[in-house]
């Protein structure tokens, strides 16, 4: 090839090659007139495509200081950040090709075979589980979500069940050999049913939705879930915990396999998991029920409003552990009406259902949000529990918008 035709070839594959960017922008713009702390999720793929890299090399992202900043990559193709945004102001990101430093991680969980398959998880604000199959085959009957109270924003749940289990055969000893006050000496100083200074699990499910279960509906009577069946846990923190879970065939309304499926998230700083809950073999329409268990006590510490039902829960002891746990299901695409569903028998306490319920087509996928919080840690009354509520569901019809170059 001669030197003329060389440099023809050159500049031509300069033209064809890429342009390669150091970094993209993100914008983070909040137009309410309120302070927004929330993880966000930028379009993962749009971002690869403006450095002009190739989806999976490592990545930097970096804050208006210039401080590295912790992210996470989710399964449906986004990239979280927690972002801080004043009222009607905005927040730059960068974002850079490089290798990043250790992240702390605020979200996690994993599924507990030690613990009867329980799947548990928290973030820096409170924790929950839903029971497994090990548990079913015992004969135990919980059917909802559980709720575990914590003060800290450090990981307790791993730390929990070790404490937990590693001295159950020790207290059974105790007990076996006459020694019971050695026994309850050791059950306080370590079960996870009292409270050390990081909190505690003191949320009576029972045979019920729990904290935030969803149920169809036969005539006024909820269908309750068993325990799950199989799951996939889809991201693993630093800032999102994901798991789809799916449940044992059941008959509902002359269909016989009816089989329900959910999607359930938790990010960092947030008292509410968003839940999305669809149904496999229901040929017809039914009413879908998503709520919260009540109790004989405390029954007028409830709210049904048009979009959420909340509940301030007595706890397993209310004489004893003098404090309430908040709970609520929140509904931001709308319920055709919030009530009450009551036990014509009142068993082990519970009176019945606050719930929202929904006209539910076949193959559609509905999604709701339930949560909680605790007097002993960020929110200290059924007031702040409602504003709380009510900030999550206005953020909700306004997301924060996403800029990038």
């Amino acid at each position: 090839m001669n030197k003329s035709r060389w440099i023809m070839a050159l500049v031509a594959s300069l033209m064809m090659a890429p342009s390669f960017a150091n970094d993209v922008t993100v914008t983070v713009t909040n137009e309410e007139k309120v302070q927004r702390q929330e993880v966000v999720e930028i379009d993962l793929y749009a971002v690869y495509k403006l450095l002009g890299i190739n989806v999976g090399q490592p990545i930097v992202v970096k804050n208006a200081l210039g401080q590295e900043v912790a992210y996470q990559i989710s399964y449906d193709g986004k990239i979280l950040v927690d972002v801080a945004v004043r009222p009607c102001g905005s927040a730059a990101l960068t974002i850079s090709s490089g290798t990043p430093r250790a992240m702390k991680t605020f979200v996690t969980g994993r599924m507990y075979p030690e613990r009867v398959d329980d799947i548990a998880w928290e973030n820096d604000r409170t924790a929950y589980r839903i029971y497994g199959p090990a548990l079913q085959k015992s004969g135990e009957r919980a059917f909802g979500v559980d709720v575990w109270v914590k003060n800290t924003p450090d990981l307790e749940v791993e730390k929990r069940y070790v404490t937990e289990l590693t001295n159950h055969p020790k207290i059974g000893a105790l007990k076996a050999a006459g020694k019971k006050e050695e026994a309850l000496a050791m059950e306080e100083a370590t079960t996870y049913h009292f409270d050390h200074g990081y909190g505690l699990d003191c949320y009576k499910v029972g045979p019920s939705l729990g904290g935030g279960a969803p149920a169809l509906m036969d005539g006024d009577k909820l269908i309750l879930p068993y325990c799950y069946k199989d799951y996939k846990i889809l991201d693993n923190g630093p800032l999102r915990f994901t798991v789809q879970v799916s449940y044992h065939p059941t008959a509902i309304n002359g269909d016989a396999n009816v089989v329900e499926h959910r999607i359930i998230s938790l990010d960092k700083g947030s008292n509410f998991n968003k839940c999305t809950v669809w149904y496999d073999g229901l040929t017809k329409a039914a009413n879908l029920a998503m709520g919260v268990v009540v109790h004989q006590e405390d029954l007028e510490s409830m709210i049904l409003g048009e979009d959420m039902v909340l509940y301030a829960d007595p706890t397993d002891n209310p004489a004893a552990q003098n404090f309430q746990i908040y709970v609520g299901v929140l509904f931001p695409n709308g319920v055709k009406t919030t009530k009450t569903v009551m036990d014509k028998e009142v068993l082990n306490g519970i009176a019945g259902h606050a719930v929202g319920i929904a006209a539910y087509q076949p193959g559609e996928k509905y999604t709701y949000y339930f949560g909680s919080a605790w007097s002993k840690n960020d929110v200290r009354t059924m007031n702040e529990w409602k504003l709380r509520a009510e900030e999550t569901i206005n953020a909700l019809h306004t997301p924060l918008t996403i800029t990038m170059k």
